[in-house]
């Protein structure tokens, strides 16, 4: 039965048939790129550190604000 609180549930259910968990697909699901294809994105070394802030921010990841450009780069990563 769809969620309709998940903004693209297609893509939610790929990220768990994939071995995410619900809070991690959701969170993914739910940010306002969902489901969009096209073009590239840029390296997170290449993007500035408000961009990766943003990121972050988007995602959920917390204390952000006080993270440097790798830390950020790392969370995103890890997250």
């Amino acid at each position: 039965m769809p969620n309709p609180s998940i903004k693209n549930e297609d893509q939610y259910q790929a990220l768990r048939d994939q071995g995410y968990s619900k809070e991690k697909a959701a969170r993914i699901a739910n940010t306002n790129e969902a489901g969009e294809k096209g073009g590239e994105a840029k390296p997170y070394e290449e993007r500035t550190k408000e961009e990766l802030y943003q990121q972050a921010k988007k995602v959920g990841i917390e204390g952000r604000s006080d993270m440097s450009k790798k830390e950020l780069i790392d969370a995103l990563r890890n997250h």
